[in-house]
């Protein structure tokens, strides 16, 4: 009763929506048993989301009976900054049933937890028939703070009627965080893509956090609850409930560090409009700085000490996967033109670290280079200097050399030094945090064991299908589980701030390391 797979395959994601909004109006819902994702005991509506039964259902969320809430133990905390890092936090949190009046609790202190913050309550019903999931409702809870201390560290817990954290039985489930500082300072970031469940997404958590990260960067494919990744109601194996398992698992590291998202192909997930977004928004809040929360909701950008950190939606862009192709119009570039114009005349700026899903650059043999990216936003990158291009998409690593119009620039061996002031710009993949690896055409060729090659067969995504090429960007590859890490450095104005970036395998060997280096302001 949804979308025919051929007519899916030849409508974007908001047509498709509109042809379900039509198929199923008010009547036909009551009649046939398609449901709403609205409000359940406890819970707020998720704006515009919707979803399809495959066979009748109930029309609203089951009711569900009262539970004492000292019973009930929050799980899957993750922490996001506000739009001012150095003043805003958001908590963010699940519960298994609904609960009364949910709060957080903050202070400097562990036994002083006098500051309380009501919470608010977003619930997710998927109901039986939408892919996998089973009838399940998820109740995500979400505390904005204000009015911090810039460069503080606080004490927080989460809790509800019947379960304070503040209670010296319940202490053990206290977190802490750390906002931005208020000045330059040397500062720490890590960063991957493609994570979803596993031991390998659970070990990179742990490794991550022993980096001490001011903040986490995640370039998209977050948890795989649509493996099939297209952005289509026909996908039959999307399954809600994974994102239970993924919360839990990155809880570990989350509830310290802010887990700064970008989304992906796989987070396009059809059931929930807009644009299959709706179940991304009631998991997270983001940054609203961007140019369209409604349909772009994980475009943001947020400043941290001297560096600019912008998160870009590739999947407006994508021709490879053009679900969502468009649909911001060409205000996402024109916004992502403005806050680079912006940064780059900052005296407080001195670097522009851009994230997001599909490469612009990289030779896997299943994804490889996304010309959308390359149309729209390399210019971009090339006119205003920026200094890093992080992306995942393809599980692997692979970082290039300095690339500028399409061509390398300059070589970056291991060790080496970029200038993206006079010479271009350095994109690395970090797409190997968990999810199954895919392969290069080349030879590995990484710290320790490099093996260079003159050229790599590969290929770009183009509006018209897949072009071949031969490059000769490809630097670093290593084909096993892995992320990034940054220490940035500041300096006194004019002489050179860094960026020292290290590819960090799952076994915590070093398997790339490179600077960029720009004069300070």
């Amino acid at each position: 009763m949804g979308v025919p797979e051929k007519l899916a395959e030849r409508m974007s994601m908001a047509e498709q929506h509109e042809y379900l909004r039509a198929r199923f109006s008010r009547r036909t819902m009551i009649r046939g048993g398609a449901v709403t994702l609205g409000a359940v005991a406890g819970g707020a509506f998720v704006p515009g989301a919707t979803a399809r039964a495959a066979v009748p259902t109930r029309s609203t969320a089951p009711a569900t009976g009262a539970v004492d809430g000292a019973f009930v133990a929050p799980f899957g905390r993750h922490l996001a900054y506000g739009n001012d890092p150095r003043t805003e936090m958001t908590i963010s949190w699940q519960v298994p049933v609904a609960v009364h009046k949910p709060f957080v609790r903050i202070g400097a202190h562990p036994w002083d937890l006098s500051r309380r913050i009501d919470a608010e309550v977003r619930t997710l019903y998927t109901p039986a028939g939408v892919g996998a999931s089973g009838d399940h409702t998820q109740y995500y809870l979400h505390a904005r703070l204000s009015d911090l201390r810039p460069g503080r560290t606080y004490y927080y817990g989460v809790g509800h009627a019947g379960f304070d954290p503040a209670e010296p039985h319940l202490l053990g489930t206290l977190g802490t965080f750390t906002t931005a500082p208020a000045h330059k300072a040397p500062f720490t970031f890590t960063a991957f893509g493609d994570q979803g469940v596993s031991y390998h997404g659970l070990a990179n958590d742990a490794l991550i956090l022993g980096q001490e990260p001011a903040f986490h960067l995640h370039a998209g494919d977050i948890a795989y609850g649509d493996p099939t990744g297209q952005g289509k109601t026909s996908d039959t194996g999307f399954d809600s409930r994974v994102w239970d398992q993924f919360l839990a698992q990155t809880e570990t590291v989350a509830k310290s560090v802010p887990w700064m998202v970008s989304y992906g192909n796989h987070d396009m997930e059809a059931w929930y409009s807009p644009n299959g977004y709706g179940g991304e928004e009631a998991r997270f809040t983001l940054p609203d700085n961007g140019p369209d929360k409604a349909n772009l909701p994980g475009v943001y950008s947020f400043v941290h000490g001297n560096t600019a950190i912008i998160s870009l939606d590739p999947n407006d862009v994508s021709f490879e996967i053009p679900a969502n192709l468009g649909i911001s119009g060409g205000t996402q570039t024109k916004w992502f033109e403005a806050q680079l114009k912006k940064y780059r005349a900052s005296k407080d700026i001195d670097f522009i670290v851009v994230f997001f899903h599909h490469c612009a650059y990289c030779t896997s043999t299943a994804h490889a280079s996304e010309g959308g990216v390359r149309q729209e936003w390399v210019p971009l990158f090339e006119k205003y200097t920026v200094d890093l291009v992080i992306n995942g998409h393809n599980h692997q690593y692979e970082r290039t050399d300095v690339i500028k119009g399409d061509a390398v620039a300059k070589k970056l061996p291991i060790g080496g030094t970029a200038y993206p002031e006079t010479e271009g710009v350095v994109y690395v993949t970090a797409g190997a945090a968990g999810r199954s690896l895919y392969a290069f055409s080349a030879p590995d060729s990484y710290e320790g064991h490099e093996h260079e090659v003159d050229s790599v067969a590969s290929f770009v995504n183009l509006k018209d299908g897949k072009q071949n090429e031969t490059v000769a960007w490809s630097r670093v590859r290593y084909l096993n589980y892995s992320f990034l890490r940054v220490d940035v450095t500041p300096a006194p104005r004019g002489r050179y701030a860094t960026l020292k970036v290290q590819g960090i395998a799952e076994t915590g060997d070093r398997i790339d390391h490179f600077t960029v280096a720009r004069r300070a302001k």
